[in-house]
């Protein structure tokens, strides 16, 4: 029996502002370790011929991320699902185990999990999947529950039944607990049959969707017909969207796991982490003699116990004690780390506030390179734009602002209105208002320019596409 590792990478990590962000969320960040943590837990299962090539289902604004991020760490995916509709975990379960069932067969055994955790222990992890594939051959729907070190008060909780006869490690779930207040969970760690629920489920693709057409028929039909009419492009199988918004937003523990007859759960003590505040990260980074973890240039002087990072300025703290600084370009976030759970409601507000900073950084990947802003006034902006070799921006024209280009480095090859032009190292070039312009890289190095925006209005929805590989028109 081969094993499908599904990986779940439609993630926000709110809390983890302001380096999780809409555009790039924290699945696709380095945080205490070389790779990021969606390379990170791809990685798991690499080498291993107990598991299969892995499943990644995301937004489809990440999409061209996910297969980059793939690429660059010589993984090859059985495939990227990419949803056009965020609808949370059970439409996205529904649709994998849909197109698995149609690709693998009824009977294959998923291993569905985040793509932004930490497990410091990657065979323990390997080892308690084998356990809770055996259940799940014989239809059980098996969640892997952690060992609780604390009573803690941000996770869900499994009280644990007893155990299955033909399975040593796999029991029976007796029930799922909200996440408690202190007190209930301190009970709940002196008790000892309690663990944290980790949102990791192993099941062959066709009870999982037996399950959901009995328990939330909705979602099974939304989401096969949203498999049914996907569209492939670039290596990403795009699900379709007039179908998937049909699903309502439901996560898969409420949907199913807390209704069915079938679940059971594995203790597992892996090392893990679901990273979920800057507290968290915290906790699990190395740390120097006072305990304070640091990243970035940082000098800190009298500093206990706090995490300070920088991406590129100096940060200077002296007398800090349990604080969380964080500074990127456009935004510092200091507080103390035992209010790191509420970043996620301060990110509402500046949300409703219309702040930027909440959507993206400065500097933005799309999916023909990426490009970054280094300075905006009124009337103007400038950008640094790489295109990557072999990728071109769309045919597009502005209505309200002109461009001039200087490369950098690099050749580029630049389309305006009738005219094509290649300009080499130090060359430039205008694009006046509402003229049909594309900045293209054919050759095998990368692009970067210089481009200077002049207008009244310089949002990015001043575009209007006329052709576009990435499918974007």
């Amino acid at each position: 029996m081969k094993i499908v590792p599904v990986i779940l990478a439609g993630g926000t990590g709110t809390r983890l502002w302001p380096r999780s962000r809409t555009a790039l969320p924290k699945q696709f960040l380095n945080l205490g370790g070389e790779r990021s943590l969606l390379v990170e837990t791809v990685c798991r299962f690499d080498g291993d011929a107990r598991f299969s090539a892995p499943l990644i289902a995301g937004s489809a604004d990440h999409g061209f991320m996910v297969a980059r991020e793939l690429e660059s760490a010589g993984i090859h995916p059985l495939a990227i699902l990419a949803e056009p509709e965020k609808r949370n975990t059970a439409p996205a379960i529904a649709a994998v185990a849909e197109f698995v069932r149609s690709k693998e067969g009824p009977d294959a055994v998923l291993a569905i999990m985040p793509a932004d955790h930490i497990v410091r222990d990657p065979a323990g992890l390997r080892s308690a999947l084998m356990a809770a594939a055996g259940a799940a051959a014989e239809g059980k729907i098996v969640t892997i529950g952690i060992t609780p070190n604390e009573p803690a008060t941000g996770y869900g909780y499994i009280e644990v039944g007893a155990p299955l006869p033909a399975h040593s490690r796999v029991h029976e779930v007796a029930r799922f607990v909200e996440k408690p207040d202190r007190s209930a969970a301190e009970a709940y760690l002196k008790a000892g049959n309690y663990l944290w629920n980790a949102g990791m489920f192993v099941a062959r693709a066709d009870v999982l969707l037996e399950e959901m057409e009995t328990r939330c028929p909705e979602v099974a039909s939304a989401a096969g017909a949203a498999v049914g009419a996907a569209i492939v492009k670039n290596g990403v199988t795009t699900l379709d969207r007039q179908s998937l918004v049909r699903a309502p937003s439901i996560s898969f523990d409420y949907a199913v796991m807390e209704k069915t007859s079938r679940a059971a759960v594995v203790p597992a003590d892996i090392g893990w982490t679901d990273v979920g505040s800057w507290s968290a990260l915290w906790e699990v980074l190395d740390k120097d003699e006072f305990g304070n973890t640091t990243s970035g240039e940082v000098h800190a002087e009298d500093c206990r116990d706090n995490h300070i990072e920088s991406d590129g300025r100096l940060v200077v703290a002296l007398g800090l004690s349990r604080m969380m600084v964080v500074q990127t370009r456009d935004a510092t976030l200091v507080a103390p780390l035992e209010r790191a759970q509420e970043i996620g409601q301060l990110v509402d507000t500046l949300r409703n506030k219309g702040r930027a900073e909440i959507q993206a950084h400065t500097k933005v990947h799309r999916p023909w390179g990426w490009y970054d802003s280094l300075w905006q006034e009124a009337g103007f902006q400038v950008k640094h734009l790489m295109v990557a070799p072999g990728a071109a921006i769309s045919l597009q024209l502005h209505h309200q602002r002109s461009e001039h280009w200087v490369v950098l480095r690099g050749r580029a090859r630049v389309t305006r209105n009738d005219e094509i032009v290649d300009l080499e190292t130090g060359q430039s070039t205008f694009i006046p208002l509402g003229a049909r312009h594309r900045l293209e890289n054919p050759w095998g190095e990368e692009l970067h320019v210089i481009e200077v925006q002049l207008g009244d209005y310089l949002g990015e929805n001043d575009i209007v596409r006329f052709e576009d590989r990435y499918d974007r028109v």
